[in-house]
């Protein structure tokens, strides 16, 4: 019921923000129109751009399943990653993603849940700390241009909060691991069980430190290649093109992917454009209606890609025998604060 109603006001909080934007017909006309002057090679280039991001996150995965245990193919673990991309665009939530990768992953792997828990909780805890790090660096050097104004400034402190609430939690993680608290920790204490996977990762990754260092430097180019992503599909409007520079994206995109990743909307439908027009709006010179259809464009190459993870799910076959369905599902979803 709990989850239920979370997901019916996500589904209001989307259709709201949505309407919103779109309720003016001179906002329709206008993006109507930059759409039609879209210069369509530049986002051409933004879908190979994207497939970039794919090949550099299957790299990283494979590192990280490796020191489960699980060895699988480059193709697999390809297959299972386009599985995941096409439940995290199309379902509501924001683990869709990973409990389907956990899913078919243990149909590869039957009886090794904790390891394909770990694994899937491990990629997007090194993800979280090298979006953390690559952040940092551009805040410290273009502290001054993202707080030119008050609305940029409030954005930018409640980003500043959240990856400080992020790394609170990975670090109290880590403290718990090295002195051994784990299993001291009180049955009743919030998120304990969440608490208790990241103590486990962590003993297995801090073992393997090498592995968790390669995993973190693949992390880098999947984030440089989204920034870019961004940059690409504003190229393709000829309003943007003078006026976004690949720095800029640099330094909006960390912000607009953390905060749309909370899972306020589906999918960060609405959320996100409402950013990129504050954004990009404030800090470029963009016009809201061409910075909400540099979003839109930018979204809709990534639901292209899930198009094809769709595909893949339909004909993805598992290479040994699946476990029943209700002792491969973990019960417990496994999100990042």
């Amino acid at each position: 019921m709990k989850k239920k109603i979370i997901t019916a006001l996500q589904i209001l909080a989307t259709i709201a923000i949505l309407g919103w934007l779109f309720h003016d017909p001179a906002t329709r006309h206008e993006m109507a129109e930059a759409l039609k002057q879209a210069n369509l090679w530049w986002i051409g280039a933004a879908i190979l751009v994207f497939a970039g991001i794919e090949i550099f996150a299957v790299a990283r995965w494979q590192v990280l399943l490796k020191v489960q245990g699980i060895s699988l193919s480059w193709m697999r673990v390809a297959g299972l990653m386009m599985i995941g991309l096409f439940f995290n665009i199309f379902m509501p939530g924001g683990t869709g993603g990973d409990v389907a990768k956990v899913y078919y992953l243990l149909k590869e792997t039957p009886g090794k849940e904790p390891a394909a828990l770990l694994a899937v909780l491990m990629d997007r805890i090194v993800g979280l700390m090298a979006v953390i790090v690559l952040a940092g660096l551009v805040f410290v050097l273009r502290y001054d241009w993202l707080t030119q104004t008050t609305a940029t400034s409030g954005i930018l402190w409640v980003l500043i909060l959240l990856f400080l609430g992020s790394v609170v939690s990975v670090g109290g993680a880590f403290v718990v691991t090295t002195l051994g608290w784990a299993n001291k920790l009180p049955q009743k204490l919030p998120l304990r069980s969440k608490l208790l996977e990241l103590c486990d990762a962590y003993h297995a990754y801090g073992k393997a430190w090498k592995s968790s260092v390669a995993a973190f430097l693949l992390s880098i180019p999947v984030h440089l290649l989204s920034f870019a992503l961004a940059y690409y599909v504003a190229q393709a409007f000829t309003d943007a093109a003078p006026k976004v520079s690949l720095w800029d994206c640099m330094a909006i995109m960390p912000i607009i992917n953390t905060l749309t990743a909370v899972p306020v909307t589906i999918g960060g439908a609405g959320a996100r454009e409402v950013l990129f027009a504050q954004l990009f709006g404030d800090l470029c010179g963009l016009s809201r209606e061409t910075a909400t259809i540099v979003s839109l464009a930018t979204y809709m190459v990534i639901v292209f890609w899930g198009v094809l993870g769709g595909i893949v799910y339909l004909f993805y076959r598992s290479s040994k025998r699946a476990p029943e369905p209700e002792t491969a599902v973990p019960v417990s979803e496994t999100e990042v604060p």
